[in-house]
C-alpha cells in the first residue's frame, strides 16, 4: 500500500520512499524536562505514535528505528530549579518520570531509542568544533560559538520566512558580538552555579538546536527519512537543525521528509493559566481515561488546528463506550492485544484495507476512526442475530481489535474499561444477577426496581442475546 505524507519542506503531500526499507528512520523532538506536560505537548505523542505504529506496520518492527529525544539541559530547567530550590537532576529526574507516566497513560508505545541531552555533550562539542572548522561558526569574545547564518545557501526554505521575517520570528538579541542579527548560539559559557561542560571555547553548555542535530546524526546517521515535531519548531528550531546538520555534512540533506502537527487551541483561546484553559495531562487524567484525551486528539487531522475542549473529551469517551461495548462478551481470545504484522511487500491486510487507507493518506486519523465505527457497527449487527455462531462474531471482533491497534485504542479488556473508577463490582454484580433472576421469574415490579436502584447509581444496563452487560454512564 502506497503511503504518503504531507512534506513541510515540499509543501506537498508525498509518496514515502524509504531510504532502505529495512531500516525506516523517524526522529521526533522530545519534552523539555522542566514542568508537566500540558495537552498541547500531548498531540505530537499521540500522532507520532500512531505513525510509528504505521510505519512498523507497513515495513516490520525491527526494520523501524523511532528515536524522540530528552532535553534536559535548557534555560527554563535552571531558572524552574531555582524557582523551586531544588537540585537540577532532581527537576529532570523527576519530570521524566512523570512524562513517562503521562505518554503511557495516553497509549503511547516507548521510541526505539530516547537519548538524553547530557548524554551527548561530546557529540555536540564535535559538532561545534567541525563547523568551526568549515567555516559556518565563530567562537565570540563574550565566550559563546555563534552559528554564521549567511553562510548556509537556502537558509529559511523550510519555513519559507524572509530574512526581516526570521529575525523577528527567532526574537534574537541583536549584539555586538553577532556577526549577523540572524546568527544563533551554539554553545554558551556558564556560571559557576549553572551546569557545563568542559570545551575548548570554555566551561559552557550547548544550545537547544545543537541539541537535535548531534542526537539524530548518533543513531540514526546524516541522512534519514522523517522528523517531525510541532508546527511551531518549524521555525528556528528546525530550520536551525537543518543549517547546522547540512553545513557540517553538505553531501546529505538531513531528514528528507518534515511533518508538522498543527496548533492546539484550548476551550476556543490559546491555552494560558490567567484564561483557565491550561491543561496539563496530569490534571485531565484525573477527570478522564488517557484513551479519551488519545481518542479527542484523534478526531481532528494532525495538520489540522485543533480546539480541545472538556466537552470534546465526553464525546470521545461515549464514542469509546460504543467501540469498547462491540468487544463486550467476546471470547478472551479474541480481544488479546494484537500488533498488526507486516504484509508481504505490494500485499494488502484484507483485514485491514479500510484503515490501513486511511492512515496512509497522510495520517487520516478521523477516516480512520469512522472506518473503525463500521467495524463496530457489523459486531452489534451481528450480535443482534439470533442464531449467529460465537465464531463468526468473534472474527469480526479480532478485526475491530487488529484495526484498533494500529490507532493505539481499545487496549483495554472490556470490562475493565466501562468499570473503571467502580469500587463496587461486585455489588453491582449481584444486582444485575438478581434483576435478571426476577425477569426469569415474570417478576417484573422487582426487576423494574433493581433497575431503578441501579440507574440512581449511574449504571446503564444493555440487554442482548448474550446476557445483559452494564456499564457506568457518562
Amino acid at each position: 500500500m502506497t503511503l504518503t505524507l504531507h512534506n513541510t519542506l515540499t509543501r506537498r503531500k508525498d509518496a514515502f520512499a524509504p531510504l532502505d526499507p529495512a531500516n525506516v528512520r523517524l526522529y521526533v523532538c522530545g519534552p523539555t524536562v522542566y514542568d508537566a506536560i500540558h495537552i498541547g505537548n500531548a498531540r505530537p505523542l499521540v500522532v507520532f505514535d500512531v505513525l510509528a505504529r504505521l510505519l512498523r506496520h507497513e515495513y516490520g518492527a525491527e526494520n523501524v528505528t523511532y528515536v524522540r529525544n530528552i532535553t534536559d539541559v535548557d534555560d527554563k530547567i535552571i531558572d524552574r530549579a531555582a524557582e523551586r530550590g531544588i537540585a537540577i537532576d532532581e527537576l529532570t529526574r523527576t519530570t521524566t518520570e512523570r512524562f513517562h507516566a503521562d505518554a503511557e497513560a495516553l497509549g503511547c508505545l516507548p521510541p526505539d531509542v530516547e537519548p538524553r541531552a547530557t548524554d551527548h555533550i561530546a557529540e555536540m562539542i564535535a559538532l561545534v568544533e567541525r563547523l568551526v572548522a568549515k567555516g559556518h561558526a565563530y567562537a565570540t569574545e563574550v565566550g559563546e560559538v555563534l552559528f554564521d547564518v549567511p553562510s548556509m545557501p537556502g537558509y529559511g526554505r523550510l519555513s519559507g520566512r524572509n530574512r526581516d521575517e526570521m529575525i523577528a520570528g527567532a526574537r534574537v538579541e541583536v549584539a555586538s558580538h553577532k556577526r549577523d542579527p540572524a546568527d544563533f548560539v551554539l554553545w554558551k559559557p556558564s556560571a559557576p552555579d549553572q551546569p557545563g561542560w568542559d570545551s575548548p571555547w570554555g566551561r559552557g553548555r550547548p544550545g537547544w538546536h545543537l541539541e537535535c542535530s548531534a542526537m539524530s546524526e548518533k543513531y540514526l546517521g546524516p541522512e534519514f527519512d522523517i522528523h517531525g515535531g510541532g508546527v511551531d519548531l518549524v521555525f528556528p528550531h528546525h530550520e536551525n537543525e537543518i543549517a547546522q546538520s547540512v553545513c557540517d555534512h553538505p553531501e546529505h540533506p538531513f531528514a528528507h521528509v518534515w511533518m508538522h502537527n498543527g496548533y492546539l487551541m484550548s476551550e476556543g483561546e490559546k491555552m494560558s493559566k490567567s484564561l483557565g484553559n491550561f491543561y496539563t495531562v496530569r490534571d485531565l487524567l484525573d477527570e478522564f481515561p488517557g484513551e479519551a484525551l488519545r481518542m479527542a486528539l484523534l478526531k481532528t487531522h494532525y495538520r489540522q488546528p485543533v480546539d480541545f475542549t472538556r466537552d470534546g473529551v465526553r464525546e470521545a469517551k461515549r464514542e469509546l463506550d460504543y467501540l469498547y461495548g462491540a468487544l463486550r462478551g467476546a471470547e478472551p481470545e479474541a480481544v488479546a492485544a494484537v500488533r498488526p504484522a507486516p504484509a508481504a511487500p505490494g500485499a494488502e491486510d484484507a483485514d485491514m484495507i479500510d484503515v490501513e487507507r486511511a492512515l496512509a493518506d497522510d495520517l487520516n486519523t478521523p477516516l480512520a476512526l469512522a472506518a473503525l465505527h463500521a467495524l463496530a457497527a457489523d459486531v452489534y449487527r451481528a450480535r443482534d442475530v439470533e442464531g449467529l455462531s460465537n465464531k463468526n462474531l468473534n472474527r469480526l471482533r479480532k478485526i475491530l481489535k487488529k484495526n484498533s491497534t494500529m490507532l493505539g485504542l481499545l487496549q483495554q479488556d472490556p470490562d475493565l474499561w466501562f468499570r473503571a473508577g467502580t469500587d463496587d463490582g461486585a455489588a453491582i454484580d449481584d444486582l444485575v444477577a438478581a434483576r435478571n433472576a426476577a425477569r426469569k421469574a415474570k417478576d417484573f415490579a422487582e426487576a423494574d426496581r433493581i433497575r431503578g436502584e441501579l440507574d440512581a447509581l449511574g449504571i446503564v444496563l444493555e440487554d442482548g442475546p448474550a446476557g445483559t452487560i452494564w456499564r457506568r454512564a457518562g
